[in-house]
C-alpha cells in the first residue's frame, strides 16, 4: 500500500512548504545548473560543447515543479549576464545571443514542462519518468537548433548535426539516470512517510 503524501512534487513532500524554502531551491539549481555548465568537453566540429547542465534543467523541473523549475533555470540565465557561470566561466549578451543561445532560454521550456508533468505524477515510475524528461530534452533542442541554424546561417540539417547529433547518446544516459532517480526518491519519500 503506498502512503499518500501531500506534495505534487518531490520537494514539497521532503521540506516544509514555504516561500524562503522555494527560493533557496530556486538558487540552489541555479547554482547546480552553473555548476554543471562547468563540466565541458568541447566538440572541433561544433560551437555547442558536451556539458552536465541538461541533467540539473531536468531535476529542476521534476524536483520543484513547473513554476520553481522554470525560475531556476530563468535565474541561471539571468545571473549570466553579469556573473561566470555560463560554460566555461563566460557571462554576458554574447552568450545568450550566440550559438548556444536558443539551447539556453530552452532551459526555461524543458524545466516548466517536466515539472508540469511532474506534477501530474509523471515522475513517479520509471515508465512515466524516462518520457516526460525526454520531453523535455526535446524541448531544448527544438528551441536550440533553429537558432543554432540562424547563427550558422546554415540549414537545419546542418544544426541537428552540429547541435543534437553528437548529444544524443549522452542526453539519452542523462534521461535514464534521472528517469531512475526521481521514481527512487519517491519511493524513499513514501518509506519516511509510512514510518511516521
Amino acid at each position: 500500500m503506498q502512503t499518500a503524501i501531500p506534495s505534487r512534487v518531490i520537494a514539497g513532500a521532503v521540506l516544509p512548504r514555504h516561500w524562503v524554502v522555494t527560493a533557496g531551491l530556486v538558487a540552489g539549481f541555479a547554482v547546480l545548473t552553473a555548476g554543471a555548465a562547468q563540466l565541458r568537453i568541447p566538440l572541433p566540429f561544433t560551437p555547442v560543447p558536451i556539458t552536465g547542465q541538461t541533467f540539473t534543467v531536468l531535476l529542476s523541473g521534476a524536483v520543484l515543479g513547473s513554476g520553481a523549475g522554470a525560475a531556476s533555470q530563468g535565474l541561471y540565465l539571468l545571473a549570466g549576464l553579469w556573473l561566470p557561470v555560463y560554460t566555461g566561466g563566460g557571462s554576458g549578451w554574447q552568450y545568450l545571443s550566440g550559438a548556444t543561445g536558443g539551447f539556453l532560454v530552452g532551459f526555461v521550456a524543458a524545466a516548466w514542462l517536466v515539472g508540469s508533468l511532474a506534477e501530474r505524477r509523471q515522475d513517479r515510475a520509471v515508465a512515466t519518468a524516462v518520457p516526460a524528461f525526454l520531453a523535455g530534452s526535446l524541448v531544448i533542442y527544438l528551441c536550440g537548433v533553429p537558432w543554432l541554424a540562424h547563427v550558422l546561417d546554415s540549414s537545419w540539417r546542418v544544426a541537428v548535426e552540429k547541435g543534437v547529433t553528437p548529444f544524443i547518446i549522452g542526453d539519452l544516459l542523462k534521461i535514464a539516470a534521472a528517469g531512475l532517480l526521481l521514481p527512487t526518491a519517491w519511493r524513499l519519500t513514501r518509506a519516511l512517510h509510512a514510518r511516521r
